[in-house]
């Protein structure tokens, strides 16, 4: 059975850039056909779909986080590792890293992409990241 956990800091201060991990266990980052998803949830709101990177290493990031992230991956550990730069306050959230077979998800407005749980096979158990001087 696959197993996502995130890692990272806690806490980051504004203006910096704020870099997460995801360890995969129980299957290939590199089969399968999958989508390695980044996505969060702030405080009192729904969930931001962030970016993914694919099984072969393409990426593609949302509208709304495109100028300031990156999606990476290390093979050699099963990993991939979320890259998103001049954070502020507004990105303080509950990170995710997550699977699915789609990519993108259906929700589309505004420029930004918006995840349903049910749209993933496989969550991490989140992460909580705090943006503050």
């Amino acid at each position: 059975q696959v197993q996502l956990q995130e890692s990272g800091p806690g806490l980051v201060k504004p203006s910096q850039t704020l870099s997460l991990t995801c360890t995969v266990s129980g299957g290939s980052i590199t089969t399968g056909r999958y989508y390695w998803s980044w996505i969060r949830q702030p405080p009192g709101k729904g969930l931001e779909w962030i970016g993914y990177i694919a099984y072969e290493g393409s990426t593609y990031y949302s509208p709304s986080f495109k100028s300031r992230t990156s999606i990476s991956r290390d093979t050699s550990k099963n990993q991939f590792t979320l890259h998103l730069s001049s954070v502020t306050p507004e990105d303080t959230a509950v990170y995710y890293c997550a699977r699915d077979l789609r990519g993108v998800p259906a929700t589309y407005r505004n420029r930004a992409y918006y995840a349903s749980r049910d749209e993933y096979d496989t969550w991490g158990q989140g992460t909580q990241v705090t943006v503050s001087s």
